[in-house]
């Protein structure tokens, strides 16, 4: 028998330590946790559904064969340039509050809304907006990953893996939402954890969504009663929203790509070439109407235009499905080149501003006795195209797109910083010089900042302006980006903080601001996650290894990612 050697503190302090680190690598293990979530199948099997007017499998169209293209770095080499110590313990400062924010935000809602789409954040009670789906829960497990709280994750997954998708609290629910929420959110987690459980989750959820595309037009409504699904009795609308059909491609491939079945890639396919076959018919060629007659042969008669709400995320997934796809098809690629272009000739225009400021808005364009009017209301929702066109400018190799990303992003930054809140409203309305060009400033009211008139006064923690921001610091690098998301946190932490919560807010234009009981899933999805990665390090989700959908759900570019998925 061997002499073991004498117990000291310094011995049970050491065993502790290597006990806890042990314990913490596991847990910290993207495979900690996995096999041991129990899965409790939806109580209608959508996989068995017998549709009236299937599509034959002989006449489906398969996911793109071939050998990947090598597209274009998208992200800005930053090992060219280390940047200096100071800069990275203030980006990890700055991302310690934006987590603080996430966390108190998620506790609020464990506490009193838990299992509910939303929490009222004034009230403190929850609210069902997305047929009692758990909106909250399954549009952040992935921003609880990549923020590193996996205890909270794992809660989080428990409770999806036992949701019952034909147990909602209300009659019916949006296709185009819970695509981009529902489906987006649990294959994006699933890929960041690879917890098996979600993607049978997210194949249940898919099942169902392919069920709405049962009519003989084979197109899905913007929103649909379960009644009238079971029974093979929707179809789209006669004025339907045109992003809420062009929306759906990103999680329908990648659903796809994840389990080979080719039903959900031909699904989108179907409806990617109705609008091809549609882009040079419309009253702006390259361009889309803000509604399309999805039910009576896809006809393209309105005459509106825009990028943003009914029209924003058709376009931007235009170029991410070609990145996605990794450019095997390039009609996508064709096809957001004619919108982009076309947007930049008839949205697109710079602002009559006092300091002339070298940036650029996008507004909306409708036909008037055949003669185009720009409608100069720029919408928040707008914002996202800075990112897009940088992006996409980087993908295409056009390096003027870029440009004019960075302008657009820059645009609604100065559109945060024009009022005493420090927040961009919903809508603003500004004068449009004649061209691109400066021009002189010629006020109309001195009521509100200088050039600026806002239509829409609230704001609703949107976030698709800092979603620009982000993109264009990693497209370019460039430090200046992160200063002006830390201002714009700064604003948004100031105005709507609450002792629980953040919260919208009414007015913009007044310092005092008042609050809105109003809190969308989107701002713990989108908001905070992309605050949030703005600071992280820059191969955590980088942009040439995840593609993400219009809700912020980074998905994989490839079948296997090599970047940080989490920091």
């Amino acid at each position: 028998m061997g002499v073991g050697l004498p117990f000291t503190p310094s011995r049970a302090i050491l065993s502790l330590l290597i006990t806890f680190l042990v314990f913490y690598c596991l847990w910290s293990s993207p495979s900690y946790g996995r096999r041991n979530i129990p899965y409790v199948p939806s109580s209608y099997d959508w996989s068995q559904h017998v549709h009236k007017q299937p599509v034959s499998p002989s006449g489906r169209v398969g996911l793109p064969r071939g050998i990947p293209l090598e597209l274009p770095r998208i992200q800005h080499d930053f090992s060219a340039g280390d940047l200096r110590k100071r800069d990275l313990d203030t980006a990890k400062q700055r991302q310690d509050e934006i987590k603080r924010a996430f966390r108190k935000t998620w506790t609020a809602y464990e506490k009193y809304a838990w299992g509910r789409d939303e929490l009222a954040p004034l009230t403190l009670d929850g609210r069902d907006t997305f047929s009692g789906w758990a909106a909250t829960i399954v549009d952040n497990l992935d921003t609880l990953w990549i923020m590193g709280m996996k205890r909270e994750f794992y809660k989080a997954v428990g409770y999806v893996a036992q949701m019952d998708w034909d147990q909602p609290t209300s009659d019916g629910f949006n296709v185009f939402e819970t695509t981009i929420r529902h489906l987006g959110g649990l294959l994006s987690a699933y890929e960041l954890s690879g917890e098996s459980v979600l993607l049978r989750k997210a194949v249940e959820l898919g099942d169902l969504l392919y069920a709405t595309f049962d009519n003989s037009e084979h197109m899905p409504p913007h929103t649909i009663k379960f009644r009238h699904l079971k029974k093979g009795e929707g179809h789209p609308e006669p004025r339907q929203s045109t992003a809420s059909l062009g929306s759906m491609s990103l999680e329908f491939t990648r659903l796809a790509q994840r389990t080979g079945d080719a039903r959900y890639y031909d699904a989108i396919d179907r409806i990617t070439q109705a609008f091809k076959r549609t882009q040079n018919e419309t009253s702006l060629p390259g361009l889309w109407p803000l509604r399309i007659d999805a039910w009576n042969g896809f006809k393209v008669n309105d005459d509106t235009f825009g990028f943003g709400a009914n029209g924003d995320s058709l376009y931007e997934y235009l170029i991410k499905e070609y990145v996605l796809l990794q450019g095997l098809e390039p009609k996508y690629k064709d096809m957001y080149l004619d919108a982009a272009d076309a947007g930049m000739k008839h949205l697109i225009f710079r602002p009559m501003l006092p300091d002339k400021d070298d940036i650029l808005m996008l507004g909306e364009a409708s036909l008037f006795r055949e003669k185009v009017r720009l409608k100069t209301d720029v919408e928040h929702l707008t914002c996202f195209a800075g990112g897009m066109y940088a992006l996409g400018g980087k993908v295409l190799g056009r390096d003027d797109h870029v440009v004019v990303g960075e302008k657009l992003a820059r645009g609604c930054a100065r559109a945060y910083a024009a009022y005493p809140s420090g927040l961009m409203p919903e809508i603003v309305n500004l004068q449009a010089c004649p061209s691109w060009e400066p021009c002189e400033f010629a006020p109309r009211s001195k009521k509100e900042p200088l050039g600026f008139q806002a239509r829409d006064r609230a704001y609703l923690l949107r976030p698709e302006a800092i979603e620009s921001i982000f993109v264009l610091y990693r497209v370019t690098g460039n430090q200046e980006f992160r200063d002006i998301a830390w201002t714009m946190w700064t604003a948004i932490r100031n105005a709507a903080e609450t002792s629980e919560a953040f919260a919208a807010v009414e007015d913009v234009t007044r310092e005092d601001v008042k609050l809105k009981d109003y809190m969308e899933s989107f701002w713990l999805a989108e908001t905070l996650k992309y605050f949030y990665l703005i600071f992280s390090d820059e191969d955590v989700i980088s942009l040439d290894e995840w593609v993400f959908n219009t809700e912020a759900h980074p998905l994989m570019r490839t079948a296997v990612g090599n970047s940080r998925r989490s920091r």
